[in-house]
């Protein structure tokens, strides 16, 4: 799955338009390499987003096609 339509799925950011700006603006790290919006998604990879002053980490559980609002926070795994 790419990266920006599982930003927007998983609804750690709101938009794909807004999910794909910030991968380009290279904000975006997966397994500590910056990534395009295209960049395909496996289960086990790390994601790292960079928010003004913080930093959300974050490892794929799973990667469905659709998924409901309330089951969405089980797509990733926080990382500390």
């Amino acid at each position: 799955m790419r990266l920006d339509k599982f930003l927007k799925l998983s609804r750690v950011i709101k938009r794909r338009t807004v999910a794909n700006d910030v991968c380009q603006a290279g904000r975006v790290m997966v397994n500590g390499k910056q990534a395009k919006p295209s960049v395909q998604l496996k289960v086990g990879d790390e994601v790292s987003i960079f928010f003004g002053s913080g930093e959300v980490r974050f490892k794929v559980t799973s990667l469905p096609e659709t998924v409901r609002k309330e089951e969405a926070a089980s797509m990733y795994e926080l990382l500390e």
